[in-house]
């Protein structure tokens, strides 16, 4: 039993170490930090150490270390944390006074933290719409079509919303409407997609477990909470994203990823749109059963596509190569997959592949 018990805190702390890594590469060293101090500051001498030690998932699987940070930052945020809260960014105090005070709120706040563990991360990206617009892109001008956008794993739905954001792509070059309500910016390197191609958007749905609806403060607020505090600029975006979704909402269905897919693709085909199945870091956390049969719709469809009806499957999604993850697009008629480029995380930049 006591060698069990030391095995599982040594995994749960190495899975706060690698979280600390990816934070510290993805530019927030506030919250690097603060995952190294969470694993020496939680002991079962706390409701909240001992729910932490006890996790029943795999813990870097499932994001334990950021689901403990986004309960912090929502207590934060609240103001129902001062000691805490004068720590955090901009003051950004990561000494000895950061270990006290974390140690402080899971005695006083444990109840209400574990509590909040029980929800999974959910960000919605909108920066990931600056490597989507190059697919899109590419899709519009070698269609000519309008396009249909259908998105799995759409949280909150930010991303279907495309169009209407403004892009610094580097470079000089600049897309999307001058009065847009956020601008995006995105370093677009290499081979970059036509950005002269007319995209016109005929219609926007998505779907996910627990979709966010954007005009409801408590679930706005959640979905802001994962944001790490140090990224301003990251918190700024979404707000302005989420505010804009809300006065122009989009349907958005609670549903498996599967069975929407596989509803939308059986749909008779529009003459004239290019129907859009698209997602973003989310591959990775549908069970295998759900991604074959998403793929197997997708190919029954393609079979079914024509030149004035196409499919496309647009996707960014981890490859395994450490760093960025791949923007990949399958095209019918013909299906063939293409990789268009590689681009990072939280959208900061595109590395564009030749044509």
């Amino acid at each position: 039993m006591g060698r069990a018990c030391v095995a599982l805190k040594g995994k749960i702390a190495l899975a706060f170490r690698q979280q600390a890594a990816s934070c510290q590469r993805l530019g927030s060293p506030f919250t690097a930090d603060l995952c190294r101090r969470l694993a020496g500051a939680l002991d079962e001498g706390t409701a909240l150490g001992r729910a932490v030690m006890a996790w029943p998932l795999d813990p870097a699987a499932s994001a334990l270390a950021l689901r403990l940070c986004g309960a912090l930052n929502r207590i934060v945020r609240a103001g129902r944390a001062p000691e805490l809260a004068r720590l955090y960014p901009p003051v950004a105090d990561t000494g000895p006074a950061l270990d006290a005070a974390l140690r402080g709120v899971a005695a006083e706040h444990g109840g209400e933290l574990v509590g909040l563990l029980e929800s999974a991360p959910q960000t919605n990206e909108v920066a990931r719409s600056g490597l989507l617009l190059g697919g899109l892109l590419t899709i519009a001008a070698e269609t000519g079509l309008a396009l249909a956008l259908n998105e799995i794993g759409a949280s909150a739905g930010l991303n279907l919303h495309p169009d209407c954001y403004r892009y610094d792509l580097g470079q000089g070059r600049r897309w999307g409407p001058e009065d847009a309500p956020l601008t995006i910016p995105c370093d677009w390197r290499g081979a970059a997609p036509p950005l002269d191609a007319p995209l016109e958007i005929a219609s926007r749905a998505g779907a996910d477990l627990d979709p966010i609806d954007p005009a409801d403060a408590t679930a706005r607020e959640r979905l802001l909470a994962y944001i790490w505090p140090d990224q301003t600029a990251r918190l700024e975006r979404t707000a302005a994203a989420l505010t804009h979704a809300a006065a122009h909402q989009v349907a958005l269905a609670r549903a498996d990823a599967a069975d929407w897919a596989e509803a939308r693709l059986a749909e008779p085909p529009r003459d004239g749109v290019a129907r859009v199945l698209m997602h973003s870091i989310a591959w990775q956390y549908f069970a295998r059963a759900t991604q074959d049969r998403i793929a197997a719709a997708l190919a029954d469809a393609g079979r079914r596509a024509t030149p004035d009806a196409p499919l496309a499957w647009l996707r960014f999604e981890p490859d395994g190569i450490r760093g960025s993850a791949a923007i990949l697009l399958t095209l019918w008629p013909g299906g063939e997959t293409r990789a268009l480029g590689r681009g990072d995380y939280h959208g900061r930049y595109a590395e564009w592949s030749n044509p």
